[in-house]
């Protein structure tokens, strides 16, 4: 976890600092070192949130584009009493998951029904082959009606199959941690729409600025 509460208060890991959880109220240890980044952890091997996992510099840079009363909200089921901390939860209640490592279909289906208005973000840089093959996928998008919104006729052949599914928009990052020119595609983002007829998708290419300013003022 990047926040703890301190007396109250949401706070990144500061080694020797006692925090608390803020969904399950227990005891959290401040993990300082060289070797990761700064989290806080269950004691033993304790965790209350299943679908939480240890996070990446790429996963942290995205989580800092929004103000920290949004970042790690905890989300409750009223009727369950189940509980989930959301990556981002926007002022506007849009849910922002970012994804770096492999996720189960199962899991996945299950936090998009369980969250409901959300999108994802996934890091495209995880496999070496996911961005020569969108590379290649992308020379046969077809312009539609609408600016920036392309038709494909074969998504399984530019996009990785664990996504074609999903019930939210799945957004795509394919440039990571990396430093590119101004004009290299990959500062931009492509959104995989989740609506399809037959085999044929939809794909939404926008900027990151773009993305975080509509997801911060709620457009």
């Amino acid at each position: 976890m990047k926040y703890a509460l301190v007396d109250g208060i949401k706070t990144e890991a500061v080694k020797g600092v006692k925090g608390f959880c803020s969904s399950c109220g227990s005891e959290l240890i401040a993990k300082c070192g060289e070797q990761k980044i700064n989290h806080w952890a269950h004691k033993g091997n304790r965790n209350c949130d299943p679908w939480w996992e240890p996070e990446t510099e790429w996963h942290r840079s995205w989580k800092k584009n929004y103000i920290i009363g949004c970042q790690e909200v905890v989300l409750t089921d009223e009727k369950t009493g189940e509980k989930h901390i959301a990556d981002v939860r926007t002022e506007h209640g849009l849910v922002i998951e970012f994804q770096h490592s492999h996720i189960r279909s199962e899991e996945r289906i299950s936090r998009e029904r369980y969250y409901k208005n959300m999108v994802w973000v996934v890091d495209g840089t995880r496999l070496k082959r996911d961005y020569p093959r969108f590379l290649k996928g992308r020379e046969e998008f077809r312009s539609t009606e609408k600016k920036s919104i392309y038709r494909v006729d074969f998504p399984d052949e530019v996009f990785p199959k664990n996504w074609l599914k999903s019930y939210v928009p799945i957004i795509f990052d394919f440039k990571g941690l990396e430093m590119t020119n101004d004009d290299d595609i990959r500062n931009n983002l492509f959104c995989l729409l989740p609506v399809r007829k037959g085999e044929i998708m939809l794909v939404a290419e926008f900027s990151r600025e773009a993305f975080i300013r509509t997801t911060t003022n709620g457009e």
